[in-house]
């Protein structure tokens, strides 16, 4: 099996595509190592201003790995890695031009500019495998829009890219976004590296701050979640393509 993880360099740029289409990018624990890897790769590299984040398939990432088991620290390093991406001290760039679900959307909004195409989709179901988007909290909340946070979060209803730039989740949603990159990335490739670092540290202070102060309770409630009988039927149900049984509550 080929690398998870791509990297290409060039332009001022290192470009990582998230290459694990068979499950939908979902953060397995190999994809996962793979792209710490990848980002410290580009942390070294002096040439590298800003980390491209990209996609195969038609998915850019579906949370977490749901065949795998939970076990070990779960939440904690699904925490670990968005923190990981908010402090990066070069600028993340996200281009989506696929699905984005649950944990998938952590891992955007940790990201400090996202481009969305045509194609991109986004939508919060955690509710409906019987959990709740806990940790991925620390960086979606701080983004988004209050009343679409409580719709989105309780419906886990699926919407666009014109929807997702309306309420912040994704900075630009565009017909064209390879086009829509060339003015971010030349405007990145000419920043310093000391003036990008402390410019970002800035603009994810606050963010950083959600994850100093709540990593420990959000991670110990998405593992009770997680390992509850609802959460247990509703993973089950979702790897069968079937209702949850709350669906379809037994008559009195």
């Amino acid at each position: 099996m080929g690398a998870l993880v791509r990297t290409e360099t060039g332009g001022g740029a290192a470009t990582l595509t998230l290459d694990s289409p068979r499950n939908r990018n979902a953060l397995s624990q190999r994809l996962v190592t793979e792209l710490y890897e990848a980002l410290g790769e580009a942390e070294k590299d002096p040439a590298v201003r800003a980390v491209l984040l990209t996609h195969t398939g038609n998915t850019f990432c579906a949370g977490a790995d749901l065949s795998e088991p939970l076990e070990g620290d779960g939440p904690r390093g699904l925490a670990r890695l968005l923190r990981t991406v908010v402090a990066f001290p070069k600028p993340v760039v996200a281009r989506v031009t696929g699905h984005v679900r649950a944990g998938g959307t952590g891992l955007l909004a940790a990201c400090d500019i996202a481009v969305a195409g045509p194609g991109a989709t986004f939508a919060f179901t955690e509710a409906r495998i019987g959990v709740a988007p806990a940790v991925i909290s620390m960086p979606v909340l701080p983004r988004i829009e209050a009343r679409a946070a409580a719709r989105y979060y309780l419906t886990g209803e699926r919407f666009g890219p014109e929807e997702a730039a309306r309420i912040g989740l994704v900075t630009l949603a565009a017909e064209d976004p390879d086009a829509a990159l060339v003015p971010v990335l030349d405007g990145l490739r000419r920043g310093s590296p000391q003036g990008l670092a402390e410019s970002k540290r800035l603009v994810t202070r606050e963010v950083l701050a959600a994850f100093d102060r709540d990593t420990d309770t959000l991670a110990e409630l998405s593992a009770r979640l997680f390992a509850s009988d609802e959460a247990r039927e509703g993973m089950t149900a979702f790897l069968e393509r079937r209702d949850p049984a709350w669906l379809h509550p037994p008559t009195q």
